[in-house]
């Protein structure tokens, strides 16, 4: 039977990385454009991908307003994307000290220490988070994933609960709790948390596999295969693997 999937860390970037939009409107002025023209086509480029282009972007934005804290954070948010973690934790230390009532700053810097390993160092940043603003949902999320990667599950789930307390529809904080419950070994609860992922996202993978793991883990092998053979179409290889060593097809 298959290991439990561990993998909240991948939902830490694509969830926690809080862009600090400036304006409604994304029209880059072409003629003078402002700091805040390039913070946001710094916001637009990181959306599609292009984080090194996005990076200059926002150069450009300190260039023109050194003590924009947006400016810092949307380039911290791209170096996070592009894999520089330390280049990141520069600049949201730099946005901290121009604002240090901005809760994304800290959000974002804890997931970057998150991302270096240095969990403890994280949580103190989303502590301060949910200190500035108790109703952001995704600051107990990943304080939560963080608490998760330290082997306190417990602590994980009463985020994970408060997350989708604020947020009802927040996928990763189901599914992050269901794999704390079955690293408890709790695992009918597990399957709760993994239905109500699969039923918000139905090609989430791994809730699939893991639900199936869970299943496996209480003796019922038909409604774990059902799942595996699920997380197999979907395109998972440990899933495609394991039904393949026992000729089972999917």
């Amino acid at each position: 039977m298959p290991h439990l999937h561990n993998e909240e860390k991948n939902f830490v970037i694509l969830l926690a990385l809080v862009f600090l939009l400036l304006v409604k409107n994304f029209a880059f002025a072409e003629n003078n454009p402002s700091a805040v023209d390039w913070v946001n086509k710094c916001i637009r480029l990181a959306h599609d991908g292009k984080y090194q282009e996005a990076i200059e972007a926002c150069s450009r934005a300190i260039e023109l307003d050194p003590k924009l804290a947006a400016a810092y954070i949307n380039r911290g948010n791209a170096h996070s994307e592009f894999g520089d973690r330390r280049q990141a934790i520069k600049d949201f230390n730099k946005a901290i000290e121009l604002g240090p009532k901005v809760g994304a700053a800290y959000i974002n810097r804890g997931n970057a220490y998150s991302s270096l390993g240095d969990h403890r160092q994280a949580i103190k940043d989303f502590d301060k988070a949910v200190e500035l603003d108790p109703k952001v949902a995704v600051a107990y999320y990943s304080r939560g994933v963080a608490y998760g990667s330290l082997g306190d599950h417990r602590q994980a789930i009463k985020d994970f609960g408060k997350a989708v307390e604020l947020e009802p529809k927040l996928v990763a904080a189901y599914y992050s709790r269901g794999v704390a419950y079955g690293s408890l070994g709790d695992h009918q609860q597990a399957i709760k948390d993994f239905d109500k992922a699969v039923e918000l996202d139905p090609k989430l993978t791994p809730a699939y596999m893991n639900r199936g793991v869970a299943y496996g883990s209480l003796g019922d092998d038909e409604k774990a295969i059902t799942d595996f053979r699920t997380a197999a179409r979907l395109g998972d290889r440990k899933a495609q693997d394991f039904l393949k060593s026992k000729g089972i097809s999917w």
